[in-house]
């Protein structure tokens, strides 16, 4: 008897209940997988596979199949949770939207690159969606007139066209109902050859454009894709769409490009896809059909008509900072991209570009005018903005090679009297006899440094005024000559008292290399005003500064801190952790959520290369020294804004060195932009910060997530820190380079 009572339970056991076969498809699809991968992963034929998601078949999955089955299908569920409701017949679909987290909130408008991204691998496991506190936001499928259709488990694949009661979706609050399908989509073939276009939360739609020309038509007319604009006066996001490998061999393009298109970043004029586009009267920036492709109409009054195209395979998502991005699987990464588009901006292009743009989202260069007479308004200039015209820049702002410079002989070197120089740290020096009997070297690393020496920060707007023998302002943004060389770091003022410090031991704060200055240079507001801070007196003998100004980037530093640090409490660090709770919570933080850990990179991307592009040199175009080139026609090209930017980063970190040695006796042996070591005998930063009662020293260096805190970096032993010095013969080889991981290449030291 217990023979039979146990084969029943083992019955009952495994009849483990499966939803409804459009369910299963509908599972299926959302994560982008193919009849051939889920029967090679089960161990069945692909027909079986299809039989199970026809509805006009009874045939169900048995035995250990089926358990298998049931698996796959509960892990989908939860990635993609059915609508709440099912519509009734005639009516469309409530399917569910699902992001990693709140978006971050749009702010209020306020009053490569030389800086290279963060560095840190990204593994290759994991979805966005199993992040924490995870709230789904509805959102419907478009009403569309052709055959744009929602997968859910009533969903039909019949063209909406057919469905002549069909009424128009009600779009759930706050959703502009223009954008109901979210900013992307990324489009791909699925096993039985239909066009899919992946879009956030899980929604897929049927594509039936046959061509780039229809797609595009599509996109505009049907898709319900885009984002309503950050701020009053600008303009809503166009349209992004993916296009995957599979995509790309639908609509005509190569899959990757040849060594002479890569280098001319786009495919050739006399192309057959471009040539279609052309009949059908659509028009490519001077760009032309690359990897961030813009596709367009001349704007009718205030419609625009324009979408943009992501090609992953023509290396659009650079791995050095998307990582893997672009071999994710559609829903995947249409998810991803969501997140940072929702958090950041619809990607214009790289990291770097989308950077610089978000600047100009959040201060639009015009705005509308107050009615006149007539009732009519006009456009007029956006106080705040940089306008719609380029200004120059001083002449010691100017690179190399500028229009401005083209007087000076060929070969000629400014130096620091003629020419701004204005860089992130690259310091080092040999360890003391003490330091070396320490057994660590322990590197801290500033969260953000650069957004956070932009916030509240000063900038000029207009051109530059050049005024002889000017009095310092230290509120007054510009370029200052002054000589320097007389501030004397063993005794500085820290407040209203003098301390005394090894100046031989600290990095100078008025240049990069960490030099002590010689006589006059250039310097913009920040480094001059710390000169002041320090008790030293400055005279300028001259100044190009700049009257109009103001917290150009207030608004941009908000926009992205709000996304870093939304994406990194998704990842389980949040502002609120205790030094030793978040140095634990840092602790491997990439492997929980990897796709999310993609995201964060891409934010900090976001913020060098924007940075970077505010002084953008030359990209081939046949330039020659003494000529323009295409940057400095953009009102963005501001080398000023950059250099400010740097200044205030680096003097906001040379700060927290000074009261760190003040305090503690303490000194760096290396900074390499924003970050620093220290020799000491612990292994952790809470070994050596000062804190005191779960305070951290004030001014000083303190553990957490928010933009210029600090994180641990990476701990090696001073036996290592020694070993490569001498190996590569480099006495104040910059440790600080290597400290995450130890690693130190003969390509690094040019060798």
């Amino acid at each position: 008897m217990s023979e039979l009572f146990d084969a029943v339970d083992a019955l009952v056991a495994s009849a483990s209940a499966l939803p409804p076969p459009e369910e299963r498809k509908r599972l299926r699809v959302a994560h982008g997988l193919t009849l051939e991968q889920v029967s090679g992963a089960l161990k069945v034929r692909r027909a079986t596979v299809s039989v199970w998601e026809s509805s006009k078949n009874k045939t169900e999955p048995r035995g250990p199949e089926r358990e298998a089955y049931a698996r796959l299908l509960r892990q989908l569920a939860e990635l993609y949770p059915a609508p709440a409701a099912t519509a009734a017949p005639g009516q469309d679909t409530v399917v569910p939207e699902t992001f990693t987290g709140p978006a971050a909130p749009a702010p209020r408008e306020a009053g490569s690159a030389d800086l290279s991204p963060e560095s840190g691998s990204v593994p290759e496991t994991s979805a966005l969606a199993d992040a924490p506190d995870v709230q789904p936001r509805p959102v419907r499928a478009p009403a569309s007139r052709t055959t744009a259709v929602t997968r859910g488990p009533s969903a039909s694949r019949r063209p909406a066209a057919k469905k002549a009661t069909a009424k128009p979706a009600a779009v759930p609050a706050g959703v502009d109902p223009r954008f109901a399908n979210g900013p992307l989509a990324v489009v791909d073939i699925d096993a039985d050859g239909q066009v899919l276009a992946y879009c956030v939360g899980g929604l897929v739609l049927d594509v039936p454009a046959k061509s780039m020309p229809a797609l595009v038509d599509w996109t505009l007319r049907e898709a319900k894709l885009g984002a309503p604009k950050l701020v009053g006066p600008g303009k809503d996001a166009d349209p992004l769409l993916v296009l995957t490998e599979a995509a790309l061999e639908r609509y005509g393009l190569p899959v990757a490009l040849t060594e002479e298109e890569r280098i001319a970043g786009r495919i050739p004029e006399g192309h057959k896809v471009i040539k279609q586009l052309a009949r059908a009267e659509w028009k490519l920036t001077k760009r032309g059909f690359g990897p961030w492709a813009r596709i367009y109409r001349p704007a009718t009054g205030s419609e625009r008509a324009c979408v943009q195209l992501c090609i992953p395979s023509w290396n659009a998502l650079d791995t050095r900072h998307w990582g893997i991005a672009g071999q994710l699987p559609p829903a995947e990464l249409a998810r991803l991209l969501g997140t940072y588009a929702s958090r950041v901006m619809t990607p214009r292009g790289s990291t770097a570009v989308t950077g610089l743009e978000l600047m100009t989202a959040l201060h639009p260069p015009t705005r509308a005018s107050e009615p006149d007479v007539d009732g009519k308004r006009h456009s007029e200039h956006n106080p705040g903005s940089l306008g719609k015209e380029p200004v120059d820049c001083a002449p010691c702002e100017a690179p190399d090679g500028h229009p401005l410079l083209a007087e000076l002989p060929r070969f000629h070197v400014r130096g620091p009297a003629e020419k701004l120089f204005e860089e992130a740290y690259d310091w080092a020096r040999p360890l003391t006899d003490a330091e070396c009997m320490h057994r660590n070297l322990v590197g801290l690393d500033v969260n953000m440094a650069f957004a956070a020496g932009a916030n509240g920060l000063i900038v000029g707007l207009g051109a530059p005024t050049h005024v002889k023998a000017p009095a310092f302002d230290p509120k007054l943004p510009g370029a200052w000559l002054v000589d320097l060389s007389h501030v004397d770091l063993s005794r500085v003022k820290l407040g209203k008292e003098w301390v005394e410090l090894d100046g031989s031991l600290l990095p100078s704060p008025f240049t990069p290399k960490g030099e002590r200055p010689e006589g006059p240079a250039w310097y913009v507001t920040p480094t001059v005003a710390y000169a002041q801070e320090l008790g030293y007196e400055v005279r300028p003998v001259e100044a190009y500064v700049r009257y109009e100004n103001g917290r150009y980037l207030d608004g941009w530093y908000t926009r992205l801190r709000d996304a870093y640090l939304a994406t990194m409490a998704d990842l389980g660090v949040t502002a609120d952790l205790s030094p030793a709770e978040f140095l634990a919570a840092m602790d491997g933080y990439r492997g929980r959520d990897p796709e999310l850990a993609i995201v964060v990179s891409a934010v900090k991307a976001t913020v060098k290369g924007g940075l970077g592009k505010l002084r953008e040199r030359p990209r081939g175009e046949g330039w020659r020294p003494g000529q323009a080139w295409r940057a400095l026609s953009r009102p963005t090209w501001r080398p000023d804004i950059r250099a400010a930017v740097i200044s205030r980063t680096r003097v906001n970190l040379h700060r927290k060195i000074v009261k760190h040695a003040a305090f503690t006796g303490q000194y760096p042996v290396a900074v390499n932009s924003d970050c620093v070591v220290y020799a000491v005998d612990g292994e952790s930063p809470l070994d050596f910060l000062p804190y005191r009662e779960g305070k951290p020293l004030p001014g000083g260096f303190k553990l957490g997530v928010n933009p210029g805190l600090v994180k641990h970096e990476g701990t090696q032993t001073t036996l290592w820190g020694e070993g490569v010095r001498e190996q590569y013969k480099a006495p104040e080889l910059n440790l600080a380079r290597y400290i995450k991981d130890g690693t130190v290449t003969d390509k690094d030291n040019g060798e």
